[in-house]
């Protein structure tokens, strides 16, 4: 079945004679779109996405510019290959800096306010102590600077928690502003002459001589190559590949008078976080607490998750405050058994860049440049 209802002139602008096809509206397909736009000028390339509205992590996520705190790391460091680990650091820290370069500090809001890692556990806190110099020096490698995280023993107080051991400081993380940086990102595509169209859902697709066929819910499109960029979503269409879906459940306050609370932060190995947005507290995380129910793809809100996370800001983050909670919502992550991106060709003419691992902000622009560089 053609394609849905297009007239001679819509076909002619949009679907016809596709170069580049790309399957994922977020930071990662327009980036890709963007670079293979800027070397093959004269390529037609066309981005699709499954939603009606926005509907990748990209549009859902808590605008965190993050590359690891130093519970995260000696977790990872423990379950995964010591070079992985320290590759991806080394990715999320470069791909900060191309997020940065590429649409501009003040374009997205990005403010370095620093990071705390904030911990309950006496013994969790003397293994971070006990690795700390270790830490720096590796983290020194990759970013250029000397003692980039520090035990900081007056955070407790300053922004007024309870129930927690001890906080250690990354002097170099910040926090963005994510609806600009998604206005940014379309006005990328626009001005490159990318065009984005919304609600096709991609059924399957089959690799002939001349290029690809594509099965959507509202028909058939061709295109000489296609590239996947379609994270938490990735597994009914690439099952052969490891990645799974993970929901991320957020809340962010009503405007709080006179809020501490000015920086990201990480609990419980990163699985929960929380920041400031102006004078709001936005927090989320917790599918630790259930991970084969958050193992999902379902876009919805579990009552035990929002309870854990409304009992965290309750007893260690707003202890003495008055808040009320004014919206909620959930994104879906592209998880696997390593915590690294997937780039790779699936065939001469597709390929495809995945499993994000809730690092997509900080990763995102590279893996992009990446696929685009696939096909140079």
């Amino acid at each position: 079945m053609d394609f849905i209802h297009l007239s001679f002139w819509e076909k002619k602008w949009l679907t016809d004679e596709i170069d580049f096809l790309i399957v994922g509206a977020g930071i990662v397909g327009i980036s890709c779109a963007f670079h293979l736009k800027k070397a093959h000028p004269k390529s037609k390339v066309l981005i699709i996405d499954k939603g009606a509205l926005p509907f990748s992590a990209t549009s859902k996520n808590a605008g965190f510019a993050c590359f690891g705190s130093p519970s995260e790391i000696l977790s990872d460091l423990k379950t995964s290959e010591t070079s992985t680990v320290w590759s991806t650091l080394d990715k999320r820290w470069r791909g900060l800096k191309a997020l940065e370069n590429w649409l501009g500090k003040e374009a997205i809001d990005l403010q370095i306010n620093g990071s705390w890692d904030l911990m309950n556990n006496t013994l969790k806190s003397a293994e971070i102590r006990d690795n700390l110099s270790n830490l720096n020096l590796e983290i020194e490698e990759i970013t250029g600077v000397k003692n980039v995280y520090s035990e900081d023993k007056e955070a407790i107080s300053q922004f007024g928690f309870q129930k927690l051991d001890s906080t250690f400081k990354n002097k170099l993380e910040g926090q963005i502003d994510t609806s600009s940086l998604n206005s940014v990102l379309h006005k990328k595509a626009a001005e490159s002459n990318i065009h984005i169209l919304r609600g096709v859902d991609v059924l399957s697709f089959q690799t002939n001589p001349d290029g690809v066929t594509i099965e959507t819910n509202l028909g058939q499109l061709k295109c000489a190559n296609l590239v996947f960029c379609t994270n938490g979503f990735s597994h009914s269409i690439l099952p052969e590949l490891n990645v799974q879906p993970a929901r991320a459940q957020i809340l962010i306050t009503k405007p709080i008078e006179k809020l501490r609370i000015k920086g990201t932060f990480h609990f419980d190995e990163g699985y929960f976080y929380f920041r400031n947005f102006d004078n709001r507290l936005l927090i989320g995380g917790g599918r630790n607490h259930n991970f084969q129910q958050e193992n999902t793809s379902e876009i919805a809100l579990s009552d035990d998750i929002q309870n854990s996370i409304e009992q965290l800001l309750k007893t260690v983050i707003l202890p003495d405050t008055f808040y009320e909670i004014d919206h909620r919502w959930a994104g879906i992550m592209g998880v696997g058994n390593e915590k690294n991106p997937i780039v790779k060709r699936i065939n001469n003419r597709v390929c495809a860049g995945v499993r994000m691992g809730g690092m997509g902000v900080a990763i995102g622009t590279l893996i992009g440049k990446e696929l685009a560089e696939l096909h140079s």
